[in-house]
């Protein structure tokens, strides 16, 4: 097996300095552009792979960015990763992503990985308001930006206002008719579950309705199986007791309560109208088309990578929380119009 090329092997076949070789790999602006391209030459020639470890060793961290995410079979959080993924790479960086599955210990060895590997930064959305392992992060000197979650001033925060989109949704289920409205959702312990119930009810009491009339739901999880297990009680209860309409705290919940009407033979919005919070593709492209609440998904991991950058590399950085607002699609599930 022949050894490995080094650094020194590429200087000498270039003819330059070590100096110059490291420029060109790290600091190529400070290389003249003949010199770089020779370099770069005897580089793809022989091979040469940088240590990438002994890198990170030199340096302090890696050019890494881990993504801790509450469930990676949910397509809001691939959306998220696709846009922080744009803005990694346009850096120079490349984005691991994490799964916590909305457990507090396996997104703690998640967070303690990443510190342990000197990540370049980490974006996370926590499963719960206080996670030790950040604060171990941040203490490290490892920046930290919170993605779908609101924070105080000790991090970055980019979030959506998720009050007002439950406001948004139980106000169009109010307008076209519905006063037996239930909620599905859960745990509760995940703030934006909280967050878009407490809208809901927000919506009922502007409408001069009693907010503890709302129905609710609750769930271990946010996914199509507890969506068919919610749906499966609506369904059961007589025609009289059952809502008109529910309101999911997420799309995959509202799939899977679709899924279980459509199974028992309940029309859709006839009997029970849907409308769901998010916005995914599967939405959209459901046997009936849900409505939704939609969320700048990409852009929430667009703009929180931007802000992880900037803290890295900016000495004048100031912590920011970014707020977007959410926006109402409505589709057949609560009108019935294609």
């Amino acid at each position: 097996m022949p050894d490995k090329i080094s650094v020194v092997d590429v200087a000498r076949e270039a003819g330059v300095s070590l100096g110059t070789v490291s420029n060109v790999l790290n600091r190529p602006s400070r290389v003249s552009p003949a010199t770089r391209e020779r370099v770069q030459q005897v580089i793809d020639s022989l091979g040469y792979v940088r240590n990438e470890a002994a890198r990170q060793l030199r340096s302090g961290s890696s050019r890494t960015i881990g993504l801790v995410v509450l469930d990676i079979a949910n397509p809001f959080f691939t959306d998220v990763a696709k846009g922080a993924e744009e803005v990694a790479e346009a850096a120079g960086l490349s984005v691991v992503l994490c799964n916590s599955g909305e457990d507090r210990t396996r997104e703690s060895h998640h967070l303690n990985l990443l510190r342990e590997q000197r990540a370049f930064g980490v974006l996370v959305t926590p499963v719960a308001a206080k996670t030790p392992a950040i604060e171990e992060i941040r203490r490290s000197g490892t920046p930290v930006v919170l993605v779908d979650r609101g924070s105080g001033r000790a991090h970055c925060s980019v979030s959506v206002n998720d009050r007002v989109g439950g406001e948004l949704a139980v106000a169009h289920l109010l307008a076209i008719g519905h006063e037996r409205i239930c909620f599905v959702g859960g745990p509760r312990s995940i703030r934006q579950v909280g967050e878009r119930l407490a809208g809901a009810r927000s919506a009922l009491s502007a409408a001069g309705l009693d907010p503890t009339a709302l129905q609710v739901i609750s769930t271990p999880a946010l996914n199509v199986a507890e969506g068919r297990t919610a749906g499966a009680k609506l369904a059961s209860l007589h025609a009289g007791e059952r809502p008109t309409a529910v309101f999911c705290a997420n799309d995959l919940l509202g799939l899977g309560i679709l899924q279980e009407m459509t199974l028992r033979r309940l029309r859709v919005p006839e009997d029970l109208a849907i409308i769901g919070y998010d916005d995914i593709d599967f939405a959209e492209a459901a046997a009936i088309p849900m409505s939704s609440v939609r969320q700048p998904r990409t852009e929430l991991g667009r703009t929180a990578t931007q802000l992880l950058v900037d803290e890295r590399q900016s000495p004048t950085h100031q912590h920011r929380q970014v707020v977007f607002e959410p926006e109402l699609v409505v589709r057949a599930s609560t009108t019935g119009l294609d």
